[in-house]
């Protein structure tokens, strides 16, 4: 008989049929009690402001109102930031455009968000800082600078034989993720408050609700299904609205659901970091890097949010898979009257990897070499060149491998001279191709994140198994790939495993679904928990049977003891009537790492992901469009759980990419208002961005060399950095207008605007 092992089988996702025919529930699916009452924000009109009066007579009058809540109805801290105080749940003092200044409470929803407008505000305007530069020049920051060095770069700069210089800037991006923030709070007895909330940090949100209500911890129950879609947009952004709720249901002691209009979505979150880089680079005559000099900066918004974490993985990431011998980085933390910048999947390191892509293509250009070869160059190596300027020594390195494999593989010599001959004998229409490489490190860089927990339960009357973790799933598959290893743990057909909606009141102190870390994370702790209970079965066996030294062996629904054979619901129902707990709690904390914050040195990841696209791009030189014809990936996913979770993980994170740095731009006015908060003005990639042609495949030699669930890798951020390639086809199908003898001017996102002022710029140097 086969072993039912569910590991590296591609079950469907758990939710999949409900999610694709509308069944699967959300926060604003919930069942309302009746009396429930809506809620709506009423949020600032100016980027910075001193708050002169707000009258909100006219909102308290207004149909179907029921109550008003503002600052003064906070009894404890009026702040949701996660680490440093600085976003107030109700501000004194207007610092963005969009900031919560009060919210009402109606009978409906539309009744809610036309009373919010009938507020009476005036305002004592003052200037606001809305750029990068601006903050640079005022010195506007939300915490001090860091300087990381290594070696002597600026002494190596000076030695090289070739140095460069430039700039460059990555956008931000709006998570637009399918689900928009939402909150449904409904008040207990016992003045104890039940919160459903779109969150990837249930336990967080439960810790900011605690201290706004001034209130125990235990007295807050935070409970999350789903969520559909998040992207970081959840992981601190959905406190405010939460905690709004939660304000609203303690003053009218009903039940308030708060869903949020996409566009007052969007102009009330923060989004991802845009970051200015400023370079200085010293390399040799074959374009290895000697020396690099690099100012990074961010912008952050009015508070410094996750930005301090997300900086540093910026940071940590600045190599991407390249060896840097002599590096000097001066990092500014910008604080500008926007709304605070977080988490978004990639958390900073894909900010620092464009930096350093940036570079290495410019030294390409400049030697007139094919950028592969010089990328190919720079690479960490496998018995020197292999310690990181963080000191960490990269043990695991497959990227050469990767890298030559996907070069062969994807046609890349041969395509690269089709396309040059193609630009030669077209005029307005030009390809362009681009082949880059991926080492993401994976762990949180707040070391107490790197833990979690689990509850695991077995039901003696059948065999059923009911698991609890602090995983969220957003779409992801992690209740799939914990539901596999529950199985193949005990045994057991994948059906008769249940993983439960997160709730703060089963699993306490979770660290946020976040960092790429999340399956690793939980499904550890699950695992952790299933030993325990198979231990108290063993001892059972041991002592009802005599029999020694025997763990059990579980498969197909048999526990095999040396001596002893059991059917699986047999052996729980007997251990149960014999009074044997079939149940317990796991946990687990990642090891090996440590990082020193203030020396900027040690262990932060467990291991690296690897990955490599190629991509081919056609522009028009006219009018700037452009289309990706082809995408060749190659990810290292380890020993994959669940192969087509994962290759939804690695196309999905593509296309998301492809929009950070092709089409999607997030714009504000010089006053600080944002421009872009609707699919009207903010262009995510449809279906027709999509490459012609996309060839993605799961590295077969994968094996993670650490201690990880099934020597298994994530695919939860790092598919998203292979986009880069899609960047870099387009500024090699611009460089070829010069005969790729000049090195174009080029910006994240590429927009069709911004090729066009690029080419215009390039015909200027020929």
């Amino acid at each position: 008989m086969k072993k039912e092992t569910f590991i590296n089988e591609k079950i469907p996702h758990e939710s999949a049929i409900k999610h694709v025919s509308g069944k699967a529930n959300y926060t604003d699916d919930i069942p309302e009690p009746p009396g429930t009452l809506y809620g709506a924000i009423g949020w600032s009109k100016k980027a910075h402001a001193v708050i002169k009066k707000i009258n909100l007579d006219e909102v308290i009058k207004s149909e179907g109102v029921i109550a008003v809540v503002t600052k003064d109805d906070i009894v404890g801290r009026n702040d949701v930031g996660p680490v440093f105080d600085g976003d107030p749940i109700f501000p004194k003092k207007a610092e963005y455009y969009g900031q919560p200044l009060y919210a009402v409470a109606a009978t409906t929803t539309e009744l809610a968000r036309k009373a919010v407008l009938k507020a009476k505000i005036s305002y004592k305007t003052l200037k606001p800082i809305t750029t990068i530069q601006e903050a640079l020049k005022k010195k506007s920051y939300v915490l001090k600078e860091k300087i990381i060095k290594k070696g002597e770069a600026l002494k190596a700069i000076e030695n090289s034989a070739y140095r460069l210089k430039g700039n460059f800037t990555t956008g931000s991006q709006e998570h637009f993720a399918l689900e928009g923030q939402a909150a449904f709070v409904i008040p207990q007895e016992d003045n104890d408050f039940k919160v459903f909330s779109k969150t990837q940090h249930p336990s967080e949100t439960q810790q900011i609700i605690a201290k706004m209500l001034k209130q125990k911890s235990n007295t807050i129950t935070v409970e999350t299904r789903r969520i559909g879609g998040s992207f970081g947009g959840t992981e601190t952004q959905s406190f405010i609205f939460a905690a709004i709720c939660t304000l609203l249901a303690k003053k009218t002691k009903r039940a308030v659901k708060l869903r949020v209009d996409r566009d007052d979505d969007i102009i009330i979150t923060g989004k991802r970091h845009d970051f200015y880089s400023e370079y200085e680079v010293g390399f040799d005559e074959l374009g290895v890097i000697k020396g690099l000099k690099l100012k990074l900066a961010s912008r952050c918004g009015i508070s410094p949010d996750l930005s301090g974490a997300i900086n540093d993985r910026a940071l940590l990431h600045i190599d991407n898979a390249y060896y840097l011998e002599n590096i000097l980085v001066e990092n500014y933390l910008c604080k500008t009257n926007t709304a605070s910048n977080t988490a978004f999947r990639g958390f900073g390191g894909n900010q620092g990897m464009m930096a350093i892509e940036n570079i290495v293509d410019h030294i390409a250009t400049y030697l007139k070499k094919d950028s592969a070869e010089i990328r190919r160059r720079n690479f960490y190596q496998k018995n020197k060149k292999n310690i990181t300027h963080y000191n960490m020594k990269i043990e695991d390195n497959i990227m050469q491998e990767i890298f030559d494999q996907l070069i062969k593989s994807s046609n890349y010599k041969s395509r690269l001279l089709s396309i040059k001959k193609f630009n030669s004998e077209n005029r307005y229409i030009k390809r362009g191709i681009a082949v880059t490489p991926v080492k993401f490190g994976i762990s949180f860089t707040t070391w107490h994140l790197n833990q979690a927990g689990a509850l695991v339960h077995i039901y003696f009357n059948d065999g059923s198994v009911h698991v609890n973790t602090g995983a969220i799933e957003m779409g992801q598959g992690t209740y799939t790939k914990i539901a596999q290893l529950a199985a193949n743990a005990l045994g057991l057909p994948f059906n008769k495993i249940k993983v439960s909606a997160t709730r703060t009141d089963k699993v306490p102190n979770t660290s946020a679904s976040a960092a790429s870390s999340t399956t690793d994370l939980n499904g550890a702790a699950t695992l952790n928990a299933i030993s325990k209970i198979k231990m108290n079965l063993a001892a059972y066996v041991k002592r009802k049977y005599k029999i020694k030294n025997s763990e059990g062996i579980y498969e197909n629904g048999i526990v095999k003891f040396k001596g002893k054979i059991f059917k699986f619901n047999k052996l729980v129902k007997e251990a149960y009537l014999n009074r044997v707990s079939l149940s317990s709690s796991g946990f687990y904390a990642t090891p090996k790492i440590h990082f020193d914050k203030k020396t900027f040195k040690g262990r932060p990841f467990l291991y690296f992901c690897y990955s490599a696209a190629v991509s081919e791009v056609m522009i028009d030189v006219l009018t700037g469009e452009n289309k990706i014809l082809q995408a060749d990936i190659l990810h290292d996913a380890g020993k994959a759980i669940n192969p087509a979770i994962e290759m939804g993980q690695i196309e999905g994170g593509f296309v998301q990419g492809a929009g950070w740095l092709g089409c999607e731009e997030v714009n504000w006015k010089t006053n600080g208002q944002i421009t872009t908060h609707s699919p009207s003005t903010y262009k995510i990639p449809a279906v027709s961005d999509m490459p012609e042609k996309f060839n993605a495949e799961i590295f077969k030699k994968g094996k993670n060399i650490e201690n990880v669930i099934n020597k298994s890798k994530t695919t939860g951020e790092p598919p998203l950095m292979n986009a880069m390639s899609v960047f870099f086809a387009i500024k090699n199908a611009i460089a070829s207008i010069g005969n790729y003898t000049k090195n174009p001017t080029l910006n994240a996102p590429a927009t069709p605007e911004k090729i066009l002022m690029s080419i215009k710029n390039l015909r200027k140097k020929i």
